[in-house]
């Protein structure tokens, strides 16, 4: 198969330019492995584990499952500083455990970068606006990803597509960087590279795979979708969320509706543990809230990620071909074209 090189494959050690972001209660070294054997970089999701034993034991179990190949760990900061005392510790287990590529999302990464570069890590954080990647580029992060409103989960306030998003940036960071939202084929990722990104940042269009320890009613919900599977939620808090198009959805969007503005005001429908319980496990595909884009509709099967990977990367290449035959040189003096 042919692939792509840019400064995130050197980076992270990877043959293709995809990134399987953070993934809360999903982001585990089942999925994450079978990215990174398939030549991605994947990252486990820190905030999923109820204790720091419990983070270790999977890193564990993900270096025995990849060979020893490279992996991430995701660390998602939280706005409030109480939530993020755990943070800290996350990182020092995984640098003992032999990580060193490490994804944030949330809030500023000022405290992440001098333990994990000390440590001989890279940091990549994730980005909903221009302007903070520019912050982050200014604080010495090693690359950064950019999302835009069709991201599954949290794309902040920001009201630009990932490819708009991507444009701007890419007149303005010269650090590594890869784009993500809403993107879930191969063409996509041709399209992101020739844009001048480095790779793409993906999720949604993992949520199909075999090792996500989901239930299979939820994969098959996904499958059935089309690109209106998603909606967005909480933006009237300031909290904006796409997700699964579905009833406790549509439930928060009617508290929304009649001035429910608090994060209470929804009671348990947008906790997370409703929705490893009643979805991830039982199977209810309408009773919590699930984070997902648009990209969840290019899913047609459920089917190992290894596959996912070897259709995006197929695609992408025949894409990138096909562009490269477009590309002429104009002679402008007589009117004639030739290929170059």
């Amino acid at each position: 198969m042919q692939g792509f090189r840019t400064r995130i494959t050197d980076c992270f050690g990877i043959r293709h330019p995809i990134l399987l972001g953070g993934m809360h209660h999903l982001g585990e070294s089942g999925i994450v492995a079978a990215v990174v054997n398939a030549g991605a970089m994947g990252f486990i999701t820190a905030r999923s584990f109820s204790s720091a034993d419990a983070l270790r034991s999977d890193l564990r179990r993900c270096k025995t499952l990849t060979d020893d190949r490279p992996f991430g760990v995701n660390l998602t900061l939280s706005r409030r500083a109480d939530l993020n005392r755990e943070v800290a510790d996350w990182i020092r287990i995984a640098l003992e455990e032999g990580v060193r590529h490490f994804e944030s999302a949330g809030a500023s990464p000022e405290q992440l970068i001098e333990p994990i570069q000390r440590g001989g890590g890279l940091l990549i954080h994730k980005c909903p606006s221009v302007r903070h990647a520019l912050s982050a580029q200014r604080l010495g992060v090693d690359a950064v990803a950019l999302v835009g409103l069709e991201e599954g989960g949290h794309p902040g306030a920001n009201q630009l597509s990932a490819f708009v998003n991507g444009a701007y940036a890419l007149e303005q960071i010269r650090i590594p960087l890869v784009i993500g939202g809403g993107i879930g084929n191969g063409r996509q990722i041709a399209a992101a590279l020739a844009l001048g990104a480095d790779g793409v940042v993906m999720g949604s269009r993992f949520m199909v795979a075999s090792e996500i320890v989901a239930h299979d009613a939820l994969k098959q919900r996904i499958v059935a979708t089309d690109a209106h599977c998603s909606t967005a939620i909480l933006a009237s808090i300031g909290d904006t969320w796409r997700v699964l198009d579905n009833e406790a959805a549509r439930e928060v969007q009617r508290l929304e509706a009649t001035g429910a503005r608090q994060h209470s005001d929804f009671g348990d429908l947008i906790l997370s543990s409703r929705t490893r319980q009643r979805v991830y496990l039982d199977g209810d595909v309408e009773a919590g809230i699930v984070s997902l884009g648009p990209a969840g509709g290019f899913a047609d099967a459920i089917v190992p990620a290894a596959q996912i990977v070897e259709q995006l990367m197929s695609d992408a290449a025949q894409a990138a071909r096909a562009f490269a035959q477009r590309v002429v040189d104009v002679d402008v003096y007589n009117g004639s074209m030739s290929v170059a």
